[in-house]
């Protein structure tokens, strides 16, 4: 199968989309919940995927009660986080042979992701990544992280592309969510957690890997 379009540019998520991440990202959290007093359930934990931290931190906060030590814990967690990021974290499967057919396929590469851009840098340089995209745009470059579109408008005028041009790479759905609000194509590559009836209903494609969507963009381009 092959895409019904030619895309201009393709724009990748970060986490658990190019960075095997996320379930480092929830063992941080539950060992940071865990040592204040709390207990994320499954619920909690896939209800955060994807989601920029002041959709996180008020998530928490209604979840749990004002008495939550929101600060506190966001900052255990990204001090746990970081010794993840500087041991480098693994990539996805098939993640460097798409970069490298992309290269040499010529198209413009961007990341658009709803982590901090201290915390996106700080991965993509440990993990190498960062010189093969001419762009990055984080949540805190934008006014509304995902699911608004936001990120990926920017990431798109950066690039000099129009957003109907533009092919997202998501795992997540509020990934999803933004590319399909900004009125670009996107393939899921589902990490964590499995798209539901309602997000499928958006009719974007769904692949097991970026190998399948390797393949599917060579056989467009033929």
């Amino acid at each position: 199968m092959s895409l019904d379009f030619r895309p201009a540019a393709i724009l990748f998520d970060m986490d658990g989309t190019m960075l095997d991440s996320e379930s480092a990202v929830t063992e941080c959290w539950l060992q940071s919940a865990q040592e204040h007093g709390y207990h994320f359930d499954e619920a909690v934990q896939h209800a955060m995927i994807g989601l920029a931290d002041p959709y996180c931190r008020a998530m928490l906060q209604l979840h749990f009660g004002p008495q939550l030590p929101v600060a506190s814990l966001f900052a255990r967690t990204d001090a746990l986080y970081s010794v993840r990021v500087n041991a480098g974290l693994p990539t996805k499967p098939g993640l460097h042979a798409l970069l490298d057919w992309l290269d040499a396929t010529g198209l413009p590469k961007a990341v658009g992701t709803s982590s901090t851009r201290a915390r996106t840098m700080a991965a993509l340089g440990a993990t190498g990544l960062l010189p093969r995209f001419q762009t990055v745009v984080c949540a805190d470059d934008v006014a509304h992280a995902k699911p608004a579109p936001d990120i990926y408008l920017q990431a798109a005028a950066q690039l000099g592309v129009a957003p109907q041009n533009c092919l997202v790479l998501e795992d997540s759905d509020p990934g999803v969510r933004a590319a399909h609000a900004a009125g670009m194509q996107v393939i899921q590559v589902p990490d964590i957690k499995q798209p539901d009836a309602e997000l499928l209903a958006l009719g974007h494609k769904v692949k097991t890997d970026l190998g399948e969507v390797l393949g599917m963009l060579q056989r467009t381009f033929r």
